[in-house]
């Protein structure tokens, strides 16, 4: 292995552990940062183990995490029984509570699938329901995050040594 592969190899292990970061604290993108890192990784090795297809599964689980996390928390709030337009607050919430770190990014939904259930029904209790249905799906979003980034290191150990 020459200097260029093995600097390679090493930014692929420092974006495989900020992506495993990043899996917890959403202020990283975990997955694409771990989906990076590996194929640099595998990059320092010519391609010589992990083909094409393997690639683009890699890069397909990568946004399917991506999406799973950033609807989950509507996702929640219209299984929590609530209206279309509190799922639309759950996300635009989310959106807004990027702005505002780790916080914001788990108050933020609640926030704004309340507000936008109270305005729609002008009830407290279904407005709560609809907040607390934000967080259930953030907490089942981030679930399926972590999995589908543990996935894609478990299809590149498959892919490098077996």
């Amino acid at each position: 292995m020459d200097y260029m592969s093995i600097i390679i190899l090493i930014l692929g292990i420092i974006l495989v552990v900020a992506g495993l970061v990043g899996l917890i604290l959403p202020i990283l993108p975990g997955p694409a940062l771990i989906c990076a890192g590996l194929i640099f990784a595998e990059w320092a090795g010519n391609f010589s183990h992990m083909g094409s297809v393997t690639v683009i599964i890699l890069i397909a689980l990568a946004i399917l995490a991506h999406t799973l996390d950033f609807i989950a928390a509507s996702f929640g709030v219209k299984k929590f029984g609530a209206s279309r337009w509190a799922s639309v607050g759950a996300f635009v919430g989310g959106v807004v509570g990027l702005f505002f770190g780790l916080v914001g990014v788990f108050i933020g939904p609640f926030v704004g699938a309340f507000i936008a259930e109270l305005i729609a029904r002008n009830r407290i209790e279904p407005a709560f329901r609809a907040g607390i249905g934000s967080w259930v799906g953030i907490l089942l979003g981030s679930v399926a995050k972590v999995a589908l980034g543990f996935a894609m290191i478990g299809i590149y150990i498959i892919a490098r040594f077996f």
